[in-house]
């Protein structure tokens, strides 16, 4: 009897199920969609029953569509969109709340009033390797305390529950017997001590956050309990959890320290693993918690960095300038001519993120001519999205004291070979493409599967079948050189600090 494991990929806008072979093969794949709901601008929240119901969906539609028979399933690995806040009632399961989604910034003025304290701010990255932001899960907890009538009373009679995704679907699949989370999400709520690998007092107080909401935090190889939701195939073991990032980094094999990851969508993440060291960065990238094997003896750590506006710099090419009918094209556009001509484009359309931080720049085009044609702009555009990871990945060299020997990279974007190359070459490194981007639904697998021995270890994974497209460098250090040169000369012409 052929046996599978189950990878959940929860996202921001739609749920997924994947089917993994003992090959390490995705062999089904089911999504369904849910809405997102605005309720007034700059909130963003999700429907916690929409969450849940397209997840099962999701997972119900897949083991039919492939014929699987719940008994050859043999666990479920579980990654997330990070920093979404759900509160729920444990005696009823039912949220209070609407879950409040990473991208919301409701609670931006309370965070710019802790930060008034320099003292303060600091020593909330010294202890969560966070930049304090309303991104991550604690202000967005304590205003649903505060806001929502009679939730911190009830918060401290212990009769509320507080979790991110993973949390949330862990206690709907287990039927509430399980609250727990992994360390990769605990990290990202801006509660957890990364050093001391706790739930923080100092934090906690902080934020005015009763420590009974807060779940079991356990590594991401773990038991979670097992499927008991009446919805769901039964007795089912739960045994990976880790955020998406990591989960991706995980996926991608990226298990030993210098190892990289960049992951291209709307904008792009890019992690570094760094060991068992948690690097501090003066670049003001994240330290986070990577996901672990079970042999790897330890907790591992990563540094990260965003690239606000990747992919959504070809949708705006194509839906607000009209230049590409497809962004799919952009590949063969940017290839029709020889280079830009001296074009660059700073996507600063929310501000430039890390190395330089400056949250009031904005997009701009420069080396425009009366030669200028729409593909050196698409060209362009694509080079942008390279020289912001180069920027990021040779900062996370100098935090991390070491030299990446290549890049592995996932995401739709991934896809454009004209995009990869160029990274490639203005890298200097090869840039690693597997032939299936489902690094993080992988990387939910490969955690549950090594957690009950599915696969031995990771020398097991290590000896799967790959099939991966590689992209060598080309071009001089003279070229690489001039063209950088370009670049941040047009970065500092839109530097507003």
């Amino acid at each position: 009897m052929k046996r599978y494991v189950v990878a959940l990929d929860q996202g921001t806008t739609s749920s997924r199920a994947m089917l993994v072979d003992q090959n390490g093969k995705i062999v089904g794949r089911m999504q369904r969609p849910f809405p997102q709901i605005y309720p007034h601008p700059g909130w963003v929240e999700h429907d916690p029953a929409d969450i849940l119901s397209s997840q099962l969906g999701a997972l119900t539609e897949l083991l039919l569509a492939s014929n699987v028979d719940p008994s050859e399933i043999d666990s479920i690995g579980i990654t997330n969109q990070r920093e979404t806040t759900l509160i729920w009632d444990r005696e009823t399961g039912k949220p209070i709340y609407n879950a409040i989604v990473w991208q919301c910034r409701r609670t931006a003025p309370l965070i710019e009033r802790l930060c008034e304290d320099e003292t303060c701010a600091r020593t909330i990255t010294e202890k969560t390797g966070l930049v304090p932001d309303p991104y991550f899960s604690a202000s967005k907890i304590a205003w649903i305390l505060d806001e929502v009538p009679g939730a911190r009373q009830r918060a401290e009679e212990g009769k509320l529950a507080f979790g991110t995704v993973d949390s949330w679907l862990i206690w709907k699949l287990t039927y509430g017997a399980v609250h727990a989370t992994d360390m990769t999400n605990a990290c990202r709520t801006m509660l957890y001590n990364i050093h001391d690998l706790t739930w923080d007092p100092w934090l906690m107080e902080l934020f005015d956050i009763p420590a009974s909401l807060m779940p079991e935090v356990r590594h991401s190889a773990a038991s979670f309990g097992v499927t008991a939701n009446p919805g769901v195939a039964q007795g089912i073991p739960i045994c990976g959890v880790a955020g998406d990032q990591q989960a991706a980094l995980f996926g991608q094999r990226c298990w030993d320290a210098g190892d990289a990851k960049n992951t291209y969508g709307t904008g792009c993440f890019l992690l570094m693993n760094t060991g068992h060291e948690a690097c501090a960065s003066t670049h003001g990238l994240l330290t986070t918690i990577a996901a672990s094997a079970p042999e790897m003896n330890g907790v591992d750590y990563a540094l990260e960095g965003s690239v606000f506006i990747a992919g959504a710099l070809l949708q705006w090419l194509r839906d607000e300038l009209g230049l590409l009918d497809d962004v799919a094209r952009s590949s063969a556009v940017a290839q029709s001519v020889g280079s830009t001509e001296g074009v660059y484009i700073v996507p600063a359309f929310t501000g430039l993120g890390a190395p330089w931080w400056d949250a009031e720049a904005r997009g701009a085009i420069y080396g425009l001519t009366r030669g200028t044609t729409s593909a050196h702009i698409i060209r362009a555009a694509l080079e942008a999205l390279a020289y912001q990871t180069c920027d990021l990945l040779r900062s996370m060299e100098e935090d991390a004291h070491t030299m990446l020997r290549s890049l592995n990279v996932d995401g739709g974007a991934s896809q454009n070979d004209f995009l990869m190359q160029f990274q490639a070459d203005i890298l200097g490194l090869p840039v690693r493409r597997p032939c299936d981007a489902e690094a993080t639904a992988l990387g939910a697998a490969y955690l549950s599967g090594l957690t009950t021995g599915f696969w031995k270890d990771l020398d097991a994974l290590r000896a799967l079948p790959v099939c991966d497209e590689m992209f060598n460098p080309q071009g001089t250090r003279a070229w690489r050189r001039a063209l950088l040169a370009g670049w941040h000369e047009a970065i500092g012409r839109t530097r507003t600090n």
